[in-house]
């Protein structure tokens, strides 16, 4: 119980922003919306930073987590062609959008920068909480992909 208070005292302003809201308009894997994803990916987070007691900076690491597909967009649909390559792109978007509408420091930024290691081998993760958050994010895609099958 006290995991959840300390986990939902920092998500709170984050997850009632009106832009955030926005993610559960766009499906992220198979029926699992962005905002969703970006829960779930929280919530391992933290729980993978308890467990094997990391000791990490949980707004940086929950803050983070909760930011790191905040790219506002449905990455399924063509659109206008800025969404061509997402995979590679949307880190940079996720983060001009955590800059511009919550004060996040330099090393939220890397977290969500960072997240898509491998893919983009440049944006190595060099902190706890962006391994955590980029371990949390492949492992919780993968299960939305193979078992939560889109509607």
């Amino acid at each position: 119980m006290k995991d959840q208070q300390e986990c939902d005292k920092i998500l709170s302003e984050i997850k009632t922003d009106e832009n955030v809201q926005k993610m559960k308009e766009y499906i992220q894997h198979g029926n699992v919306s962005t905002f969703e994803h970006c829960e779930n990916v929280a919530k391992l987070s933290y729980e993978i930073d308890k467990r094997f007691s990391l000791h990490s900076d949980l707004k940086v690491l929950l803050t983070g987590a909760m930011l790191h597909d905040f790219y506002l967009y449905d990455w399924h649909e063509e659109g206008d062609g800025s969404h061509h390559l997402h995979g590679f792109r949307h880190a940079k978007r996720a983060c001009e959008n955590a800059k511009k509408y919550f004060s996040i420091d330099k090393e939220t930024d890397h977290v969500i920068y960072s997240h898509m290691w491998p893919l983009n081998p440049e944006r190595f993760p060099r902190s706890k909480e962006a391994w955590i958050v980029c371990f949390a994010d492949k492992w919780v895609s993968l299960k939305e992909s193979l078992f939560r099958k889109r509607k």
